[in-house]
């Protein structure tokens, strides 16, 4: 049974940084896509950025976190990361890592039906 945890999330002030965590256990190897999605109560829940199965592509797919968030992944930790940095009071959300197996192995989704797995979420809050 496959278990998605993320962690890292807190309290911030503007122009700071925090970096979110995500593993993902019971998958029969070490290969999966990951994805990080945020949550406000006043929108639906939006793709933030994805890592292929294979590492090769990362994608950042909010316009507004180009060039601030980085998503990376340590294989030896079986962690996936999610830099943020220069955090706005906009990025005030519950951020989810989903994981699950893309086609083909170098590509990604900001869909959220294509991940079968889910974290609880944790919460980013940054103060202005």
């Amino acid at each position: 049974q496959v278990r998605v945890v993320e962690s890292g999330g807190g309290l911030v002030q503007a122009g700071g940084s925090l970096r979110l965590s995500c593993t993902a256990s019971g998958f029969t190897d070490d290969e999966y896509t990951v994805a990080w999605f945020r949550k406000v109560p006043t929108k639906e829940r939006e793709g933030v950025s994805c890592i292929s199965r294979d590492d090769s592509s990362t994608i950042v797919y909010l316009d507004s976190a180009k060039g601030r968030f980085t998503i990376s992944r340590d294989n030896a930790k079986n962690m996936v990361y999610l830099q943020m940095n220069s955090l706005t009071p906009d990025d005030t959300a519950l951020y989810y890592c989903a994981a699950g197996r893309l086609w083909p192995r170098s590509g990604c989704s900001a869909s959220q039906v294509a991940y079968d797995y889910w974290g609880q979420g944790t919460q980013v809050t940054v103060s202005s």
